[in-house]
């Protein structure tokens, strides 16, 4: 399926007023935490490039981050370490910074919808999981670019301190230079050794 144009993100899947947006960063990669941010957007909010996060720049999703924190009506980040990746597994893991976050919202939402095809239910929040959602509904996307520029700024800071593997550019994904400088100088405390880093 075609996603549609960022101007055409579709306002809600319930109707609901309080519906929140979820999503995830950081899934895929070889060290950092994984993020997650949920969004509650007003119903008159535009931004003239709001979208899945991958579909952005850098300078883009800066310019949407600061129009989403600056207009949402409520909006929250959370993550789960690299230790609990270890310990439950990064779908789990991811699930875990999606109810922190789904947590912090004030006010509380009455639905979340979630980006991708699989959730652990919220303890007291209805879900519903839509496959390509940061592509389809303002909320996700939104979710998205706050989790995935959150998660950036992150990997930022653990770049200074670690800078022979490149964070500051790869943010802990897989590439291979990344993976030349864990074979040259082994992984750090930060990577996620319950995945394949050579």
């Amino acid at each position: 399926m075609k996603r549609p144009a960022p101007q055409t993100l579709l306002v809600s899947y319930t109707g609901e007023p309080l519906e929140a947006g979820l999503d995830e960063a950081g899934r895929g990669c070889l060290a950092g935490p994984v993020f997650a941010a949920a969004v509650l957007l007003p119903p008159d909010f535009k931004s003239e490039f709001l979208n899945d996060s991958k579909q952005l720049t850098a300078r883009r999703r800066e310019l949407v981050r600061t129009e989403i924190c600056r207009e949402a009506v409520a909006w929250a980040v959370a993550e789960a370490s690299v230790a609990e990746i270890t310990t439950l597994n990064i779908a789990q893991a991811s699930y875990l910074a999606m109810h922190r976050a789904a947590d912090q919202l004030r006010p509380m939402p009455t639905h979340l919808l979630v980006d991708g095809n699989r959730f652990r239910p919220h303890p007291t929040l209805p879900h519903t999981c839509i496959v390509g959602g940061d592509g389809l509904y303002r909320h996700i996307a939104a979710a998205s670019v706050l989790a995935k520029t959150f998660r950036d700024d992150r990997m930022q800071e653990l770049a200074a301190a670690h800078p022979a593997y490149g964070w500051e550019q790869n943010a802990g994904y897989p590439t291979a230079a990344h993976r030349a400088a864990i074979r040259a100088h082994g992984p750090t405390e930060h990577h996620r050794m319950g995945f394949r880093l050579l």
